[in-house]
């Protein structure tokens, strides 16, 4: 039996780089575990330099700024570091037809590869900048392609899109590097209008990096200064006293939603620290709601995973308000977090769907999507 070919690529030049390792560690794990699969490491430094080799992972997870709970914990890697220079500037043709020079790709990886699973997080890989490199070289690849990639990613494009469907969603208003640098007072003064609770993010980021509550000028002032780090337009969202819930969708044409599972954080929100520092949010999968409401958010999640133009996979996030029950779609996640313990992989093993089978669905997803696309004209023939 013919394996298909699979290339995982993870790292990746954000804020979001060890998450990423995270999340290959357990993909590369599944995968190999699976028959009919041939899995090839494909790693991207913080400098964007791309390592093709087996031990991608450990050389990356060797210069990474702290590992996460569950992954390596160093002593491969370290040893596998005073190689990573040699992997970085390895000829293309040992490396997977990969160079390295300035980040830079040669572009032979189409002959190697049936399929990319990509687990690179935040911008450069979740934005639909690797997905539109994938569609160049004509590569299928799991999960959402270009343009979803892009609005999804962008946390205010994704509110405008899914408020023009229709759908509901927090009432929020954007900040831009310059109106802030040009002089903050008239931006404090209108974003008053959200209220006294705000919640400030970066516009392009995810994992919940440079996040932060804000509760009165001083606070709003740190917040948006903190997300300005990250991204040039920043989010700033209108606080509600709501519960977190995630649904998983897993599909191309006909998408299906998993089982609702709620966040419970022990911090005031669940941030980057509670996601993947600490131990003491609790996950209650599935979440404690009566059938309307979990219907509600099943058919939501659906409606949401359309109007961006999804395929492959989502998470899609939810505010449920403590007090009117309102229900607001809050992100759509098109790279969630991976591991066999993330929200998006637990969700579906609830709803009957085992983390190798979820991992061969999403392949055999994206082969399909690409057979399809494959099948469109590329030409105009007038009558």
């Amino acid at each position: 039996m013919t394996k298909i070919r699979v290339g995982v690529m993870f790292g990746g030049r954000s804020g979001e780089h060890e998450v990423s390792l995270a999340s290959a560690a357990s993909v590369l794990e599944g995968l190999r575990g699976l028959e009919g699969y041939e899995v090839l490491p494909i790693g991207i430094s913080p400098e964007g330099r791309w390592i093709c080799r087996p031990d991608a992972l450990d050389l990356l997870n060797a210069s990474a700024a702290f590992r996460l709970p569950g992954t390596d914990d160093g002593s491969a890697a370290a040893a596998a570091a005073a190689q990573s220079d040699a992997a970085q500037s390895a000829d293309p043709a040992q490396a997977g037809g990969l160079t390295s020079a300035a980040g830079a790709l040669e572009p032979r990886v189409p002959e190697q590869l049936d399929v990319v699973f990509p687990v690179v997080h935040g911008p450069t890989g979740e934005d639909g900048v690797l997905q539109g490199m994938l569609e160049t070289f004509g590569i299928p690849y799991v999960g959402c392609g270009v343009a979803a990639s892009a609005v999804c990613m962008d946390k205010h494009l994704t509110k405008t899109v899914l408020r023009g469907a229709g759908l509901p969603v927090v009432d929020w208003m954007v900040v831009r590097a310059a109106e802030w640098e040009a002089g903050p007072e008239p931006v404090l003064q209108r974003l008053e209008a959200l209220g006294n609770q705000v919640f400030v993010k970066p516009a392009n980021m995810g994992s919940s990096v440079g996040i932060s509550r804000a509760t009165d000028a001083e606070s709003l002032r740190a917040g948006i200064d903190e997300a300005l780090r990250y991204d040039r337009l920043v989010l700033v969202e209108k606080g509600v006293d709501a519960r977190e819930i995630e649904i998983s969708v897993l599909g191309n044409d006909i998408p299906e939603a998993s089982v609702p599972g709620e966040i419970i954080p022990e911090r005031d929100f669940y941030d980057y620290r509670a996601k993947y520092l600490e131990d003491s949010s609790r996950l209650v999968i599935p979440a404690e709601l009566d059938p309307g409401q979990t219907a509600e958010l099943q058919s939501l999640a659906v409606e949401a995973f359309k109007a961006v133009g999804g395929s492959g996979m989502a998470r899609v996030d939810f505010l449920l308000d403590r007090q009117s029950g309102r229900i607001d779609l809050n992100e759509i996640n098109t790279i969630p977090g991976f591991t066999s313990i993330s929200m998006y992989a637990k969700l579906w093993e609830a709803s009957g769907v085992s983390y190798g089978e979820l991992l061969d669905r999403l392949v055999r997803l994206a082969l399909e999507r690409h057979r399809n696309r494959a099948g469109l004209s590329v030409r105009y023939t007038p009558d």
